[in-house]
């Protein structure tokens, strides 16, 4: 989707130009052709589809009509401190993103540092971004058509989400990266076609969910067994009034490694090279890594050989204020890092998790 030309001083990021690639010949066009070919050969059987689009994705520029969709004054600002020095100063992983992290591989004419995107060029980048949202959006639209046209809506278990989501200029950064929300927080959406799920349509549930439960979810509708050493859990449960679960989790977790994979000592700005993540962070092969335990009330950011983070969701959502080093902060942050603590020994190893050993071998327990 790149262009075959020097770029003018005004398209060296964010751009409302459109792409070369016309939206009919589009990947996501091309995903849904090959996904309604596929469901066309299996209609009159069981069959499974995982559907798979690589937008929104950089580059970020949309063909028409999808890159004019959305008025740029129409996006929202960026969530960020009020210079890049500032957000920088919060973590030594935060500074090295906000130095490093730069324009090439998300613009056509990518140029410096993402951290130098001013408000405007951030809200372009959204509009497009909105644009090439909309347009999965319709692809999705061509296959839901087929499914209702050949009878199979109401047989059909639907379910929408994402492997990653995007900075998209909050926090100075592009990409997924670090540990704020913005790189974590993607979309779940489910449609059971079951009549008991009625009670729930249109429902928005703010519990929290993790990507681990996909799969128990689509095992438990086809009526099959989920093992024992799932981490996940099925969210079918929601489904007949939206509510929540007894049990259910009240945190959310995730994870982050950051060593120097795929950098090559490069950087977009051409200048000399700064230098890879572990020697900036002073860290290794096996220690180069974050993990998050986070609620609706707090944030606690744990790294294997770094300092810690801890939010106060409440008073600070954008998390730009770090407690860690708050002393009225510390048992609340110490309870936090606690739960962290039980919450990986729980999960550690479960390839044997509900077997024991007897003399005749493993006997598998409830």
């Amino acid at each position: 989707m790149w262009l075959p030309r020097d770029a003018a001083p005004d398209e060296i990021g964010a751009t409302a130009g459109p792409s070369v690639v016309p939206a009919e010949y589009s990947d996501s066009s091309f995903f849904t052709e090959k996904a309604l070919e596929y469901l066309h050969g299996v209609r009159h059987k069981p069959w499974f589809l995982h559907l798979g689009y690589y937008r929104p994705h950089p580059p970020f520029i949309a063909p028409e009509p999808w890159n004019a969709m959305y008025d740029p004054k129409d996006s929202p600002p960026p969530v960020r401190a009020d210079s890049a020095e500032e957000e920088a100063a919060q973590h030594p992983l935060l500074d090295y993103y906000v130095q490093t992290v730069g324009r090439e591989k998300f613009f056509r004419h990518g140029r410096g540092l993402a951290s130098s995107m001013s408000i405007d060029e951030v809200k372009q980048m959204r509009a497009t971004y909105y644009g090439l949202m909309s347009e999965v959006d319709a692809q999705l639209g061509r296959v839901f058509d087929f499914l209702k046209q050949t009878g199979q809506w109401d047989d059909t278990l639907i379910i929408f989400t994402s492997d990653h989501a995007e900075q998209l200029g909050d926090h100075y950064m592009l990409g997924k990266v670090g540990y704020f929300d913005q790189s974590y927080h993607i979309p779940m959406i489910i449609r059971d076609p079951r009549p008991e799920a009625d009670g729930s349509r249109g429902m928005i549930v703010r519990d929290f969910t993790e990507t681990i439960d996909t799969m128990p979810t689509i095992l438990e509708w086809m009526g099959l067994p989920v093992p024992r050493n799932c981490d996940g859990a099925s969210l079918l449960p929601f489904l007949p009034q939206g509510k929540t679960p007894e049990g259910w989790r009240t945190e959310v977790h995730y994870e982050f490694d950051f060593r120097n994979l795929f950098f090559g000592g490069k950087f977009p700005t051409g200048a000399d090279p700064y230098p890879l993540p572990e020697e900036h962070m002073g860290t290794g092969l096996d220690d180069s890594s974050l993990a998050v335990i986070q609620d609706h009330d707090y944030k606690y950011v744990h790294f294997t050989n770094a300092p810690p983070l801890f939010f106060d969701l409440n008073a600070d959502p954008a998390q730009l204020s770090n407690l860690a080093g708050d002393p009225a902060y510390q048992p609340v942050m110490l309870r936090y890092a606690q739960k962290m603590l039980s919450w990986r020994m729980r999960y550690m190893e479960r390839t044997l998790t509900g077997y024991a050993a007897t003399p005749e071998g493993l006997l598998k327990r409830a």
